[in-house]
């Protein structure tokens, strides 16, 4: 833990990356642990095409999500985010800059995901 400014009492961001041939693609995945929740950047390419955020409500079993920056017609961003604040009960960022060309992609990818955080749950 760190002190902030005011006093209180703060998690260091932690990073995380890892990689895997997904559908004969080459996936990153990019974790940055802030407190309280985590950022995850998926994609092959450096880029920022997208950004969701989704966070637990007490009013609802099921996250609140929006999109922040990104195509509308594209709800994968948000799908997942509200998924994995679902799993984690965190707030959960997620920039999924990967193509839509395969459904399959997004199901495998998700996958390895759930597959890392259960490898390295401190990670998230």
């Amino acid at each position: 833990m760190e002190t902030a400014l005011n006093g209180d009492s703060v998690e260091p961001i932690t990073v995380h990356d890892f990689s895997e041939k997904v559908l004969e693609q080459l996936v990153h995945f990019h974790v940055m642990k802030l407190s309280g929740g985590f950022f995850l950047w998926i994609g092959s390419e450096p880029v920022l095409s997208s950004l969701a955020l989704a966070v637990s409500s007490k009013h609802d079993a099921m996250p609140l999500s929006t999109l922040v920056l990104g195509d509308p017609s594209d709800t994968t961003p948000s799908s997942l985010a509200q998924r994995l604040t679902k799993k984690t009960k965190k707030q959960v960022f997620v920039s999924y800059n990967l193509p839509l060309t395969n459904s399959n992609l997004a199901l495998l990818v998700e996958n390895r995901i759930k597959k890392e955080m259960e490898l390295h749950p401190d990670k998230f």
